[in-house]
């Protein structure tokens, strides 16, 4: 076994694919596939897995929200006279341009994140994606927030309860992997932007504390039953909001019944979308800086 290797765990039939990150003596630090979560299993319980996971789940199979997505905002363009859209003289057909909320998506795993700025791009959703590691995520926050201006921000990566807790207690943020780190990240955003209307948060990963983030000042987390999330189910909200208008709010249950996880593992507060709607249509071209 070595750094990079993909594999199941002997002792949990094999029920969740990993990635090596790292090796400490006989003892494998492990970054889930397909769900965000961080382990660790000696090596004599790691069978190398079947097949390459990344290559087939990233490339080639498709989140079962993204025709949904689709199909909303193919309805927002067939109808935009909801949106009181006018027309020129001579042409009924409304003229406007569209502004989908803007995202920060800050994330723990450098192959999801490619595979979720992918996502963006295919949903003409604006975003700027940053691979930061969990323990850095406050800073990267600090730094990133006046510069990107966002109006939603994902801060995600892995996250797992650990098994030798004190007590087995679940209510200390110390017997989890990183939940204080997306806790802080989430302090953060809020000191810079405290209106939840204004700037959307959704933070968390695999079991991650629930009550402690979305005290912080999230809009949505996970995990409240502390389940494994899937690694898209962050994105899937993010999309959402980014094409709710700023007049409606989120419907938290249809967001969250899109995901693969559903209620048990993300649940977050009403707050309003972040789709705007302008006339007439821009032209397409850089503005030159003064001289």
């Amino acid at each position: 076994m070595k750094q990079g290797d993909l594999v199941i765990r002997r002792s949990y039939g094999g029920d969740i694919i990993f990635k090596i990150q790292d090796i400490m003596q006989n003892q494998a630090i492990l970054r889930g596939v397909d769900y965000r979560l961080l382990a660790d299993a000696p090596l004599f319980d790691l069978i190398k897995a079947p097949l390459d996971p990344y290559q087939y789940t990233i490339n080639t199979t498709r989140p079962s929200w993204m025709e949904s997505m689709r199909r909303a905002r193919e309805n927002q363009t067939e109808a935009p006279q909801a949106y009181g859209a006018v027309g020129t003289a001579g042409n009924p057909t409304p003229v406007y341009f569209e502004m989908p909320g803007k995202v920060l998506h800050l994330d723990g795993d450098p192959m999801y994140l490619r595979k979720c700025m992918n996502l963006y791009g295919e949903l003409r959703v604006p975003a700027e994606g940053y691979y930061v590691p969990e323990p850095q995520m406050a800073d990267a926050m600090y730094r990133l927030l006046p510069q990107v201006k966002p109006d939603i921000v994902v801060v995600t990566g892995h996250d797992g309860i650990l098994k030798h807790r004190r007590n087995g207690d679940v209510t200390h943020l110390s017997n989890y992997k990183n939940s204080y780190h997306f806790v802080n990240a989430v302090k953060i955003a809020r000191q810079y932007e405290k209106n939840k209307d204004t700037l959307t948060v959704i933070a968390g990963a695999c079991q991650s504390h629930f009550e402690a983030i979305m005290q912080a000042g999230a809009n949505y987390a996970s995990s409240p039953a502390r389940v494994l999330i899937h690694a898209l189910d962050p994105l899937c909200v993010a999309v959402k909001v980014a094409y709710t208008p700023i007049r409606d709010t989120v419907n938290i249950v249809d967001v969250i019944g899109l995901t693969h996880s559903g209620l048990e593992g993300l649940g977050g507060v009403e707050s309003r979308g972040s789709y705007r709607r302008g006339v007439p249509t821009m032209q397409k071209m850089t503005p030159k800086e003064a001289p």
